[in-house]
């Protein structure tokens, strides 16, 4: 009998071998024919001079993708790859200081006769981004030359950018959508409780609803009238620029969106004719028309379409902005710090407790930084990396360099934990700010197991000994705890932002509580010195510092062999979810669904403690 079950594990085993031999082969296999295809690729690229426009015409600016702050930059390797898979005409982030070289160089460029919007696959933008191409859009009109939107179909958010262009053309068959502006999120409560998840939610601030989702059917009253005022705020700003630019009347707009049934009645069905009748575009165009159009304003290439210039090849054309090295003559740095804040080291797109404690480190240890500019694009993540990289910033003051925010679409909660201390604080009329609360989230899982027929017991030394047991209850002493634990930090908010902005104790209990203010606002409260942008408060800066003369430079973490490797994974998937048929709908709707399980899963908090506003789906 012994015999006969040795053979059969012996059997077991030789076939277990086998296997094992068979998937290393094969994964060694996969990594020879991937080292052999970079190897091609790279043999095979032949680096290009620098992108030289001889002939004029017009510049065609692609906004695709997410307009991001910061993203890893391009290399030779990663290019020549997108070009062999195919890959390199889908859409990607772009960068939004790139989009701001390329309309400034243009105006004095003698090469570029106009400038085409495409707006087409125009992703996630912050409003005060738009509003700051627009600007520069503006800018690039006072030299004479003319800006074209032209499309099949605006969304609404590309057409806010298109009004700001000289004319506005529209296919017959397209149409402008234009619907307000809402935020709503999806929530959880029913959810969680038919699958018997605990959740032990502890928070501070009336008007903190981060953690509605799984507390709620449904948004609070306090949460509605909150996230209204700074819509209005917003679509007020929105609807106004568009009437100043397109030289149209308020009730128009509010005719537009709040009749559309019956204008669009009046016009037959037709959505281009009442686009036009409305004034909203300047005339509808066939795609052949419009190429024509454009060949007799741009003039004709040898295969007889109009003359572009392609925004990718024309931004290696000149400098960018704030690449240089910090000089001795006197230097502003600038680091972006954008997404949600988390503890430890952080790739681009999240803002890590350490990785941007030592890019201040940095900024403090070179004596050429005369300054610092710190841009803020977030909503805020765990008190613990906040309150590290705060720690880091007051390390910085120590020396006597000056420190300004520069607040993006967003810089909240957490965001405005790490602001609190600068010396000035600079906003965009639509940025939202505040959210001055904090919370904690701890699931336990104890009533779903059982639901199984799985139960937790045992015994500890103390009454604590199983609190990080997410199959049992917190104890009472352990809530006790956290609560403590919560509101000292929420304590803790008040008195940074107390100091901070010189504001009495009495008048931020009025401004905290989780309250969100649009940038106006909030410089009215004096949560903001300024409204402007990156250029203004790197102004600022300079004034602070006394620099008459002063050039301004990114303060980046170097790449590392991870980065590389995570940037072309990213991109194989970006490229491939781009190439598919999946309707963008569908994409859209799994995102909303899976946004705030997302941030709560990346909570990483070692205290379990958040100072985050969690406004994700506002629908530009």
């Amino acid at each position: 009998m012994k015999d006969l079950i040795r053979s059969i594990v012996n059997i077991f085993r030789w076939v277990g071998r086998i296997i094992s031999s068979i998937r290393v082969l094969t994964l060694n296999l996969a990594f020879l024919l991937l080292l052999i295809f970079i190897i091609s690729a790279i043999t095979s690229y032949s680096p290009k001079k620098e992108t030289k426009v001889s002939a004029s015409g017009a510049l065609v600016l692609s906004l695709s993708g997410n307009i991001v702050e910061e993203k890893q930059p391009s290399d030779p390797i990663s290019t020549v790859i997108n070009k062999k898979l195919g890959f390199d005409t889908l859409p990607t982030k772009t960068l939004f200081q790139d989009i701001l070289d390329a309309i400034e160089n243009a105006a004095v460029d003698d090469n570029v006769v106009c400038i085409l919007l495409d707006l087409r696959s125009l992703g996630s933008v912050g409003l005060n981004q738009l509003q700051t191409i627009g600007k520069a859009l503006t800018n690039f009109k006072a030299s004479g030359k003319k800006v074209i939107a032209a499309e099949d179909f605006y969304k609404q958010k590309a057409y806010y950018l298109a009004s700001f262009a000289d004319e506005i053309y529209l296919n017959p068959m397209g149409a402008v959508d234009l619907h307000g502006i809402g935020a709503y999120r999806l929530y959880f409560k029913d959810a969680i409780d038919k699958l018997k998840v605990n959740y032990n939610v502890f928070r501070v601030g009336t008007f903190k609803s981060a953690l509605e989702p799984i507390m709620r059917n449904s948004m609070s009253a306090e949460a509605k009238a909150q996230n209204m005022a700074w819509l209005t705020a917003l679509w007020d700003t929105i609807t106004k620029d568009i009437t100043r630019e397109r030289k149209l009347s308020l009730d128009s707009i509010r005719s537009y969106t709040e009749n559309i049934a019956s204008e669009l009645a009046t016009a037959g069905g037709d959505t281009a004719k009442l686009a036009l009748e409305t004034g909203l575009v300047d005339g509808l165009k066939t795609r052949e028309e419009l190429r024509v159009f454009l060949a007799d304003l741009a003039g004709k290439d040898q295969e007889g379409n109009f003359k572009k210039i392609k925004l990718n090849d024309y931004l290696s054309t000149f400098s960018r902005s704030f690449v240089s090295p910090p000089s001795s003559g006197g230097s502003i740095g600038i680091i972006i710090a954008e997404g949600a804040i988390l503890t430890g080291k952080q790739p681009i797109g999240v803002i890590g407790g350490d990785s941007l404690s030592q890019l201040i480190r940095k900024a403090r240890m070179n004596s050429n930084i005369n300054a610092l500019v710190l841009r803020i694009v977030s909503g805020g993540g765990s008190v613990f990396a906040s309150e590290v990289i705060r720690q880091e910033i007051l390390e910085y003051k120590k020396t006597g360099k000056p420190l300004v925010i520069s607040m993006g679409a967003m810089a909240a909660s957490g965001g405005y934990w790490i602001a609190a201390d600068a010396d000035k604080i600079l906003a965009s009329p639509a940025t939202l700010t505040g959210s001055i609360g904090i919370f904690a989230a701890i699931p336990t899982f104890e009533n779903t197991l059982s639901d199984l027929g799985i139960y937790s017991d045992g015994v500890g030394t103390t009454s604590l000994a199983a609190a990080l047991d997410l199959s049992r209850p917190l104890s009472p002493l352990l809530k006790e705890t956290i609560d403590i634990s919560l509101h000292r930090g929420y304590e803790q908010f008040l008195d940074i932002v107390s100091n901070g902005r010189s504001i009495s104790q009495n008048e931020l209990t009025q401004l905290a509580e989780g309250r969100v203010f649009d940038g106006k606002k909030a410089m009215e409260l004096g949560l903001v010195d300024e409204l402007g942008d990156l250029k203004d408060a790197i102004s600022s800066a300079a004034n602070l510092a006394g620099l008459d003369s002063y050039s301004a430079t990114y303060i980046r973490r170097p790449r590392t062999v991870k980065d590389e490797f995570l940037k072309m994974f990213s991109g194989r998937v970006s490229a491939w979810l781009a190439s598919t048929t999946v309707s963008p709908s569908l994409l859209t709707a799994v995102g909303r669904l899976m946004a705030p399980i997302r941030e709560i899963m990346l909570f990483n908090d070692p205290k379990g403690l958040y100072a985050q506003c969690l406004i994700h789906d506002l629908s530009l």
